[in-house]
């Protein structure tokens, strides 16, 4: 039996409920507060949201929720979100203002996280990826959630973000400089895409033209590069003026050459001597390709992806005289971006603050998912923000580098209320939900393909959904089953049922069944909740 390590805290085993008067609450995972599928409300649409693009207002569970058991977004999510970059809290205990205190319990926050994420699990492909930002407070528990989620295998990477382009000198102890980025694949399929090589070596040009530079053709350093450790690569090569040359090391006892004598034959047009006060030395020519690249590294330095300097000065050219608390420069997000993801490739950010991830995304010819729950945040930062790169006025950030010109758009949605609600601790249904609104939410709640027919509201396969907004009777169902297939079953919704009709539904049809709303769609919790209360805290996106 395999040992297993897993971080444990208090109240793990329930689920976390946030509320809109800066509380959360511990519930029971079968609470309807949790389960429940809200629907997604179109607000409006900017530009021309042909790829889909989606921003959306409301707390990230009942988000992603709808992403995932939604039918319609089901098909277009579910399994198929490219990459996930989420800049979550980062709980260090600082004031941003008056916006939030970045403060929680650290089970409230490894709960948050774990939440966020098994639903981040669902829906990434195959060939998927996460991106984790954080700093040092909750970053190695933060590694150890992952690892839970996501399989300890299947850790990729953590990349070192230099944050600030300078040291702090009135720090108290260590001026710390950087964040860490935890970077976590769906599966084995997941690749990275290679970085340009940048700056060129080659300093020379061979006789057909071609750039290349030289190489000793000494092993140098380690082990590998000493006679004993490799004899066969310990021989005389003769120089033009015919000397022998053996592979020397600084010290003057015997080395090895990188080639064998084989190689070295074969490759006799490649080598170039070079007269040096120590004599000749055989080096190798390394020609430039034309698709120049390496692999990524895990330190990003502030010159090449920028800082929260730059970042600062992106969001204020953006928003004239206000400013944001924790942006990340665009070029950060470019290189995740990147690297994880293609042209065409979904890009989500349940986080979604300023909205850095979906205007680099969408500068980039991505789709993408973004969620915040401050609709302030939205009014104020993000959607401007996004306004102006549809339009092609944006001409911060990566807008230079990539050709950004303008396109593309997106459609803006926001979480749905509840279906439920509790009155003297018995759930109810809303007073909003009523006749087509009713029919739609149920069919959501189920996970039917909203297909208004009639009567009808919904089909799964060969089963089909109707909504009674009022008593299911015996002849109700009797019509109901007669508008269906042969080979269809039938559920039907009501907010009452006859005597005798849920009997009555499975005899006219086997397989099919009555319920009702909302006794038999919400299910309260079996362990009593713990409400945490706390001081205002981020929301879900302010990164």
């Amino acid at each position: 039996m395999t040992d297993r390590l897993e971080l444990t805290w208090v109240d793990k085993d329930r689920r976390l409920l946030a509320h809109d008067d800066v509380s959360y609450e511990w519930v029971d995972p079968t609470d309807w507060r949790v389960r429940e599928v809200r629907l997604l409300h179109d607000v409006d649409t900017v530009g021309d949201p042909v790829n889909g693009n989606l921003l959306i207002r409301g707390d990230a569970m009942h988000a992603l929720e709808a992403l995932i058991k939604t039918p319609e977004y089901a098909e277009r999510f579910v399994g198929k979100v490219k990459l996930v970059y989420i800049d979550p809290p980062f709980n260090t205990g600082q004031a941003f203002g008056d916006h939030y205190e970045d403060n929680l319990e650290h089970s409230v926050w490894l709960t948050l996280i774990r939440d966020r994420l098994e639903q981040i699990h669902q829906l990434l492909a195959h060939d998927g990826s996460v991106w984790v930002h954080l700093d040092d407070v909750e970053q190695h528990r933060a590694r150890c959630v992952l690892d839970e989620v996501f399989g300890a295998e299947n850790f990729a990477a953590t990349v070192i973000w230099e944050k600030t382009d300078s040291p702090r000198m009135d720090a108290a102890g260590f001026s710390v400089r950087h964040d860490s980025i935890h970077v976590y694949r769906k599966g084995a399929a997941f690749a990275v895409n290679q970085m340009a090589a940048g700056k060129s070596n080659a300093n020379r040009i061979d006789e057909q033209g071609k750039p290349y530079y030289l190489n000793p053709l000494r092993a140098r350093g380690g082990q590998g590069s000493t006679r004993k450790a490799r004899p066969t690569l310990y021989f005389p090569m003769n120089a033009p003026d015919g000397t022998p040359v053996y592979p020397k090391l600084p010290d003057g006892t015997d080395g090895a050459w990188r080639w064998s004598r084989e190689k070295v034959a074969e490759e006799s047009t490649r080598i170039e001597w070079v007269n040096g006060r120590n004599g000749w030395n055989p080096y190798y020519r390394i020609y430039e390709t034309d698709d120049r690249t390496r692999p990524p590294e895990t330190i990003w330095l502030h010159e090449d992806v920028g800082s929260t300097r730059t970042s600062a000065r992106e969001i204020k050219s953006l928003v004239a005289g206000t400013a944001f608390s924790t942006p990340k420069p665009e070029r950060l997000l470019e290189r995740v971006i990147h690297i994880g993801s293609n042209p065409g490739d979904v890009v989500l950010d349940c986080f979604g603050g300023s909205g850095t991830t979906a205007a680099v995304a969408h500068k980039m010819g991505r789709r993408w998912v973004t969620v915040e729950q401050s609709a302030a945040t939205i009014s104020t930062f993000m959607r401007p923000r996004l306004e102006l790169v549809v339009k092609g006025e944006d001409p911060g950030g990566i807008t230079e580098s990539v050709g950004w010109e303008g396109g593309g758009g997106f459609t803006h949605v926001e979480v749905g209320p509840s279906m439920f609600e509790t009155v003297d601790g018995s759930v109810v249904m809303a007073g909003w939900a009523v006749g087509g609104e009713l029919a739609e939410a149920v069919a959501a709640q189920l996970g039917f393909e909203f297909v208004p027919e009639g009567p009808l509201a919904g089909r799964k396969g060969r089963k089909r959904l109707a909504v009674v907004d009022g008593m299911v009777t015996a002849p109700v169902v009797e019509h109901l089953v007669g508008l269906i297939g042969d080979d269809e079953t039938l559920l039907v919704v009501g907010r009452a049922l006859a005597p005798g009709v849920e009997d009555r539904v499975r005899e006219l049809r086997s397989g099919s069944r009555a319920r009702k709303i909302p006794r038999d769609l919400a299910t309260v919790g079996r362990l009593p909740s713990r409400l945490v209360r706390l001081k205002p805290r981020k929301a879900e996106g302010v990164g």
